[in-house]
């Protein structure tokens, strides 16, 4: 079965971000577990987990259809010491939120090398981070997001996505999401049947679908190879509808969080209507 949901909000506290995904219609979900824009965030309530938890059971989701983001401002890639272990510190405390949620994913963008060091050396930063991250906690999978490379950014290539995983110690706590603008925009085309497997089999050769978590279903303004991120409503950007059929229809992807980052938020239960619709052609 596919599990359709959205980046939705978790105004009020943690606990409503289960019940705006059951507004919805949604069998799965994301949320930020803190303010994604502040390094630091108040610490979770025995009342707010206990409320999330019910929340999630009356929502029949499971701690795997649930795919939280991280802070925006965390670079486990930074090359200043000082600014990267802040970083590290940050996403260590959003594990442990995972964990106190029930939660078994948190998904990350990999980092910035901020034109001061090469690619490869940002890379290996951050699977040093990664390691001692992960170390330092339990229970919960590090989700790495593939970027469109907009400016500095890294994990745009799926040789990088590779890299990471292949540096990380604990490769039982490291997974992928694919989001099909950044996929998109980076170079990788999805738009028609050949290409879209021609993607998806690169991505098994260099990566490995064992490792795939997730994706996040997003169309994209820019063109093919932009490297731009700016995401589009299903069916309004460049890659148009059959992407998502194709997705909606690949048997690979039963059973982990489909879930849409796009720009317009009053119509997410219709494109999670439409995208079930596609799933029964």
């Amino acid at each position: 079965m596919k599990r359709v949901g959205a980046h939705v909000s978790a105004s009020g506290g943690v606990q409503n971000a289960p019940l705006n995904a059951i507004e919805i219609g949604a069998r799965a979900f994301a949320l930020f577990t803190k303010n994604q824009r502040q390094w630091r965030a108040r610490p979770l309530t025995e009342e707010q987990i206990e409320q999330f938890q019910n929340n999630m059971t009356q929502g029949g989701f499971r701690p795997c259809d649930v795919l939280p983001h991280d802070s925006y401002l965390i670079n486990l890639g930074n090359p200043d010491k000082e600014a990267r272990e802040k970083s590290l510190t940050a996403f260590i405390d959003e594990l442990e939120r995972c964990r106190q949620l029930g939660l078994v994913y948190l998904n990350f963008h990999p980092g910035s090398y901020l034109r001061k060091i090469d690619e490869t050396a940002c890379l290996d930063l951050i699977v040093e981070s990664l390691n001692r991250a992960l170390e330092a906690t339990e229970g919960v999978s590090a989700v790495i997001e593939n970027t469109s490379g907009q400016g500095s950014n890294l994990g745009y290539r799926f040789e990088h996505l590779a890299h990471l995983i292949d540096g990380v110690e604990d490769k039982s706590r490291i997974g992928v999401c694919l989001d099909t603008c950044h996929t998109f925009t980076a170079g990788y085309d999805l738009r028609t049947r050949e290409t879209y497997d021609a993607t998806m089999q690169s991505f098994d050769e260099i990566v490995g679908f064992e490792y795939l978590k997730g994706m996040h279903l997003n169309d994209s303004k820019p063109e093919l190879g932009s490297r731009v991120d700016r995401h589009e409503s299903i069916g309004k950007g460049r890659l148009g509808l059959d992407p998502f059929r194709f997705i909606m229809q690949d048997q690979r992807l039963d059973e982990m969080p489909l879930i849409l980052e796009t720009t317009d938020s009053t119509i997410w239960s219709e494109e999670i209507a439409l995208l079930y619709s596609f799933a029964c052609m």
